[in-house]
């Protein structure tokens, strides 16, 4: 292979171009994710089969990538079928009490954004001496590991800490306006409802339903909070979350979002200043050499993660998959969300979703001689990747500048909330920016009030996001010989999910999808979900009195592709459709395979 540094290298992916065919709602991203890293479209390859990703050029041998709903004979054939069987219908509808189809496509997107890692790290392991990989991404595994953490926590020794029962925000006010509150202190919490004038007893009662709803997907809070929210102007409720340190976010729609809306990627990339870039394998912390391959390119790098909840870890845990030696920067005492209920074998099932096989080191940033420590471990990692407070990093003298001056060669990356692109940006969680960036009302179809849905979505998109920008600066780094620091945000994760609506908006068209798009249709035993270009006819048959099975046997009689709705994800282990994907780990939680195969 031709070597691909080139100190004319902006992006990295500059000087290649791809062919691309397939779902459009998968491909879609990937082509449009590949372009603003610098490759161009060549369009669609004659001879290509479907659903293949070719990308080629800059001195690399082409690397393929294969995208797929799921596997053949699964019966999964399209983004409601995919929902549907993976839970994902399930823990959207927590909130409503029954299971609902996410109005946006956001297993494919995933999917796109999966499949665009797997070509980066493609390139980056032919640059450290493989040879070519060949990509397999299905959004089926892409919905499995948008659900690992509720799978993990279904599995797991004891219940949940909270009650799974249907509620939870948006609050309205006096005057109709839909908005989202947010605090994560208890005390932040009570002075906002005193202000309100809520009884004790269901401000009391609504702080644990709604701390654990990043958990739970749902919050079955008192109904009297709602009461209370109703009977105050929005001024009123603005003023209660300023004197009391809680925010609220009043909901925009999709037409106002398309309006502001500046075209950004969902990540930068800077070179750093510095000395050139090591090429081949390099030595990690502990002093050992690993040969990268073709199934884990990145196998020798070491990623440094100080990150808190899901962004930062998932992002790091995607790396890993991929070969890289992953080293947990905790506090003093290790990571308190290890503790967070349900267990398995005494450490959190859903903390071990996204952190088993990590190895996890105690440093007291606070203290210099912890930020001493950080540094020299820096100095011999690849990536250093954190999701801090905003600001925080250059106050402690770790950004990215800082630790260019004792590695020249790291990839610096700041998973964030806002990226700085928001000026009037409240706190950069995972509701707050659903509701401020309208994906409250793309996943609800018209006629629906919106609502950002409980189930994260944007912490799992945005630590996808934060792996993809980690491997672009990899390759960076590889083509220019200098180390990068990389941001990604949850903005940016839902400006990828948005995009199609937001794009229709900007045309004036209807932005949001047609009512009951994607209800699953109730059977005697259960629910099934028809295909979306099967949902109108499906609709017409009254299937109530039918079991599943049988339902699903007319329909099919009928040209009609449906699957069931999975509703108890604990039975996914043995769901014929995802026959032996589903493991568990060492501690004995639910594990969700590689979202994604590379050979």
């Amino acid at each position: 292979m031709a070597s691909p540094a080139t100190t004319q290298t902006v992006r990295p992916l500059d000087t290649m171009g791809f062919h691309a065919s397939g779902p459009p709602q998968i491909t879609d991203v990937v082509a449009e994710h590949l372009r603003l890293l610098g490759a161009r479209s060549d369009g669609p390859a004659a001879d290509a089969p479907p659903g293949r990703v070719t990308l080629c050029g800059g001195g690399f041998e082409p690397g393929h990538a294969t995208v797929t709903w799921a596997e053949p004979g699964s019966g999964l054939v399209d983004e409601a079928t995919v929902q549907a069987a993976t839970g994902m219908m399930a823990v959207h509808g927590r909130r409503d009490g029954s299971p609902r189809g996410l109005a946006a496509d956001y297993a494919a997107t995933a999917t796109g954004v999966l499949a665009v890692q797997g070509l980066l790290a493609g390139l980056v392991g032919q640059a450290r001496g493989t040879g070519p990989t060949h990509i397999t991404a299905g959004a089926d595994r892409a919905g499995l590991l948008a659900v690992s953490q509720y799978l993990a926590a279904a599995g797991a020794d004891e219940g949940e800490a909270a009650e799974l029962a249907p509620g939870g925000p948006p609050f309205t006010s006096a005057e109709g306006v839909l908005f989202e509150l947010e605090t994560l202190d208890s005390g932040a919490w009570a002075a906002f409802w005193r202000a309100l004038g809520a009884p004790a007893d269901a401000m009391r009662a609504g702080w644990r339903p709604f701390q654990f709803r990043y958990a739970t997907a749902c919050a079955p809070f008192p109904r009297a909070l709602h009461s209370v929210t109703r009977s105050h102007p929005l001024p009123r409720i603005r003023q209660a979350a300023a004197l009391s340190g809680a925010e609220v976010c009043v909901l925009r729609t999709l037409a106002e979002r398309a309006l502001e809306t500046d075209g950004a990627a969902p990540w930068s990339l800077r070179p750093l200043p510095g000395g050139p870039a090591p090429s081949g394998p390099r030595t990690t912390v502990s002093r050992t050499t690993v040969t990268p391959s073709a199934g884990r390119p990145l196998a020798g790098l070491t990623v440094l993660e100080a990150g808190r909840r899901i962004q930062a870890p998932l992002a790091a845990h995607l790396l890993g998959l991929l070969g890289a030696e992953i080293i947990r920067i905790e506090p003093p005492g290790g990571d308190p969300l290890r503790g967070m209920p349900p267990a398995c074998s005494g450490i959190s099932a859903r903390w071990l979703a996204l952190n088993r096989g990590k190895q996890a080191v105690e440093v007291d940033i606070k203290a210099e001689s912890g930020r001493r420590r950080l540094r020299e471990m820096a100095a011999e990692a690849d990536v250093f990747l954190h999701n801090w407070a905003p600001g925080k990093a250059a106050e402690l003298g770790l950004d990215a500048d800082d630790l260019a001056r004792v590695n020249p060669a790291l990839v610096h990356a700041y998973t964030s909330g806002w990226a700085d692109r928001l000026q009037d940006a409240p706190m950069g969680t995972d509701f707050m920016v659903q509701a401020r960036t309208a994906v409250g009302e793309a996943v609800r179809p018209e006629g629906e009030p919106p609502a950002p849905s409980l189930m994260t979505l944007l912490d799992v998109l945005g630590g996808l996001h934060g792996a993809e920008a980690v491997l672009a600066g990899l390759l960076l780094r590889e083509r220019t010989g200098h180390g990068v620091r990389v941001d990604s945000s949850l903005l940016g994760a839902a400006d990828t999910l948005t995009g199609p609506a937001l794009r229709r908006a900007a045309h004036g068209q209807d932005a949001r999808r047609p009512a009951g798009f994607r209800h699953p249709l109730p059977t005697a035993d259960g629910w099934l979900a028809p295909a979306d270009a099967c949902a109108g006819a499906a609709a017409a048959y009254d299937l109530r009195d039918l079991s599943t099975s049988d339902a699903l046997a007319l329909l099919g009689a009928h040209g009609l592709a449906a699957t069931a709705v999975t509703t108890d994800l604990s039975a996914l282990h043995h769901d014929a459709r995802f026959a032996g994907q589903i493991g568990r780990c060492a501690h004995g939680a639910p594990a969700v395979p590689a979202p994604w195969s590379l050979v």
